[in-house]
């Protein structure tokens, strides 16, 4: 016999998986932010970096 279907269940573990993958994107988003300012940073201005004589 097939079990009943526990609907509130099935879609709070579904929203639990949504929202999991949702935050890591949110990270990697977050991290590939601070790594291109980190870059942007140290090339916005190369006159600095290299002395001129």
């Amino acid at each position: 016999m097939a079990r009943p279907p526990n609907y509130s269940h099935e879609r709070m573990e579904r929203d639990r998986a949504k929202a999991a993958k949702k935050a890591e994107k949110q990270a990697a988003k977050a991290n590939a932010r601070k790594s291109d300012e980190g870059t942007s940073e140290k090339n916005e201005d190369p006159s600095e970096s290299t002395p001129s004589d």
